[in-house]
């Protein structure tokens, strides 16, 4: 049977090759009788999946040794949570400051003020000027001279990847240049995560659920200094207390073992593939084929400013918001699926994140040419 070219933004595609591995797999795991679905994961066989999948992420991401990889559960969302309850207690006075770059941000800086102080540092929910082109909220970033971070906050929050507004984060500043050395970065790369290479060392923390790019959803991975650990309020449940969670190597209590699983399939396949530098060039390639002809058209029209498109999430829009049933439907007709926008802000979205080939690219873009075509 023929696969559809799947857009999803999460859960979404995965390399066809993990999932006819995962199937060849699905009865006997390399001999022991067992799908990892039934194995206990405190028993050999998955003590030593869990420890291969850690060890090739390590590999691709180059990981330093004084960070704790953890697999968690309750994707980003939870996180949002989780994070402030664990690190908040670093500092004197619970508090911490988030740049806003879209919906998940903002839902992160919510979350926290269940918890402490949490404080706008920078924002682009405003209307800007750059260029001479007119910006709308959340379809461009400040500048990083801009961002205001208390000296004492616990921890800096940025999401450098906004999955629904298409706004990407490319240079992650080092924290001495915004006069706070001393606070830790923590990263929501769900949406972009081993997209390409990620400087873990200039963070404190990384944090990404795993339905993009690196498996499928229920799997969270935590990529945490390990002197940040050890600070949880008194109020963080002891699931989520990194210092368990590290102290048992994510055995603290029953962890997604399946979603572990294929997500050591996927690193697997990144490795394959070169590693997370090649997997940029392709993905690199893909995003600007498809940025190059939304320029180059009249009647499609992507509002991020063009210095800070995202590579992973594609937003777009029709100049006529009755055209958008025949356009998902046509698209589906043509084996192009789940290309409808967010909800919260309409239009279309294109996710094309690694396991999208360039193919998939191009059959997308010969639909976009014979709809403008046929209704331009």
């Amino acid at each position: 049977m023929a696969r559809p070219w799947n857009f999803s933004a999460g859960p979404s595609a995965m390399p066809e090759s993990v999932l006819r591995q995962a199937a060849a797999e699905m009865l006997d795991w390399r001999g022991s009788g067992m799908s990892v679905m039934e194995m206990s994961h405190r028993g050999k066989q998955f003590v030593e999946i869990c420890s291969q999948a850690e060890a090739d992420l390590r590999e691709l991401l180059e990981v330093p040794e004084h960070y704790a990889v953890l697999f968690m559960q309750g994707g980003a969302t939870a996180e949002n949570a989780i994070i402030p309850l664990n690190l908040l207690g670093r500092a004197a006075q619970p508090k911490a400051d988030f740049v806003i770059s879209g919906i998940w941000a903002k839902k992160s800086l919510e979350e926290c003020r269940r918890y402490g102080d949490a404080q706008v540092a920078a924002t682009n929910a405003v209307e800007t000027v750059i260029d001479g082109r007119t910006q709308g909220p959340s379809t461009w970033l400040p500048e990083t001279s801009s961002w205001r971070v208390r000296p004492d906050a616990a921890y800096l929050h940025v999401c450098s990847n906004e999955t629904i507004g298409g706004v990407e984060t490319m240079a992650w500043p080092d924290m001495a240049d915004l006069g706070a050395p001393d606070v830790p970065l923590v990263v929501d790369a769900s949406s972009h995560f081993l997209s390409r290479p990620m400087p873990v060392a200039k963070t404190g923390m990384i944090f990404a659920g795993a339905q993009k790019n690196a498996g499928p959803a229920g799997l969270t991975v935590v990529i945490v200094r390990r002197d940040l650990i050890g600070h949880a309020l008194a109020i963080c449940p002891s699931a989520f207390d990194y210092a368990n969670v590290a102290r048992e190597k994510s055995m603290y209590n029953t962890p997604p073992t399946f979603a572990i699983y294929i997500a050591g399939l996927v690193f697997k396949w990144l490795k394959e593939q070169g590693g997370l530098a090649a997997i940029e060039q392709q993905n690199i390639a893909k995003a600007t084929m498809l940025y190059n002809y939304f320029d180059q058209s009249r009647f499609y029209s992507v509002p991020v400013h063009p210095s800070v498109r995202s590579r992973m999430n594609v937003p777009f829009f029709l100049p006529d918001t009755a055209l958008e049933s025949a356009f998902l439907a046509g698209a589906e007709a043509r084996g192009l699926m789940q290309l409808k926008g967010h909800k919260s802000v309409g239009g279309m979205r294109a996710s094309i994140y690694n396991a999208m080939p360039l193919e998939g690219v191009v059959a997308l873009i010969d639909y976009l040419k014979d709809f403008e075509r046929s209704h331009g």
